[in-house]
């Protein structure tokens, strides 16, 4: 059972090449979303031990040390608004949909708390925002990923955030991705059906196990580009990673996927080629469903374009 007092805990087993690594350096390439010197203070302050003892952050790791990471719960913790300008792209009094731009994390995390999605909606919205998931992630309903732009909506209320959660749940939500992989594709579509759970040797990626979460990704080819692919995903599920997970697991990961993608790509692009076009979901404001639509970020057009000619 999780402890209440921390936010994260991880478990690792050192080996391999990873012996004679320092502690601190290790851990930020093992723990995505922690900066090293976000890891260091962790290790200072006796959060993370190795073999059941607290050790500095130089300490040199060997074959089989198990390291331990408490991240604890942040102690009255304030997250500030910061006038960041937003992509609205319908509000009510219930819900804000935005389209969230490439590079912005969604809400705040441990030492990394200003310049989020969350920082730039208490601005706009003057602190009005659900309360039901805590401080840190205040009207968050769901996610995409740091380098993934596009369509995410916000609750207001407790009950818009409640609403939208069941949707979530219940899978009757819309959503739907653009997003250019490598390789061109056999099928003009098809369905994966495939569990996903956290990697069992690289703590940094998901992956296809057995026994983890049930994952269904639909897509359709919209348009073949020579040895790439474009391509239009939908979700019945919402894993983290699913797309990229997914994509990769059948030999067409997305371009620029640093984590599952097949090498350098040969564009700027800063990430993944990834962009949440559509979401839909039933407003608890008028009881109607509601579609919004955003357009593909100029970087990812430009690109497209240069492959057309």
């Amino acid at each position: 059972m999780k402890n209440k007092d921390f936010l994260e805990e991880f478990e690792i087993l050192c080996g391999g090449f990873d012996v004679s690594s320092r502690l601190d350096l290790y851990l930020s390439n093992e723990l995505s979303g922690y900066s090293r010197s976000a890891l260091q203070k962790l290790i200072e302050n006796g959060n993370v031990t190795v073999n059941e003892n607290v050790q500095k952050p130089g300490y040199k790791l060997k074959e089989n040390d198990i390291i331990n990471v408490k991240v604890p719960v942040p102690k009255e913790l304030s997250i500030n608004p910061e006038n960041i300008p937003l992509d609205v792209l319908y509000e009510d009094e219930g819900v804000i949909v935005v389209n969230k731009p490439k590079g912005m994390v969604v809400h705040p995390s441990f030492g990394h708390y200003e310049g989020t999605l969350v920082n730039a909606l208490l601005y706009h919205l003057s602190g009005r925002l659900s309360g039901i998931n805590g401080v840190l992630r205040p009207g968050i309903v769901h996610r995409i990923d740091k380098d993934t732009s596009g369509v995410l909506v916000a609750a207001k209320t407790d009950d818009a955030h409640k609403s939208l959660s069941d949707q979530l749940k219940d899978h009757s939500m819309t959503r739907k991705y653009i997003a250019l992989v490598y390789n061109n594709i056999a099928k003009d579509s098809d369905a994966i059906d495939a569990p996903i759970g956290r990697h069992p040797k690289d703590r940094k990626k998901m992956a296809i196990v057995h026994g983890g979460r049930n994952a269904v990704t639909h897509y359709t080819v919209i348009e073949r580009l020579g040895k790439y692919t474009l391509i239009e995903a939908s979700l019945e599920t919402g894993r983290t990673h699913q797309i990229r997970v997914h994509m990769s697991s059948i030999g067409h990961g997305l371009v620029g996927d640093e984590v599952y993608g097949f090498g350098n790509s040969p564009f700027n692009t800063n990430g993944q080629m990834l962009h949440a076009k559509t979401l839909g979901f039933i407003n608890l404001t008028t009881g109607k469903y509601i579609e919004l639509n955003a357009e593909l970020p100029e970087y990812f057009s430009r690109i497209l374009n240069i492959m057309r000619r």
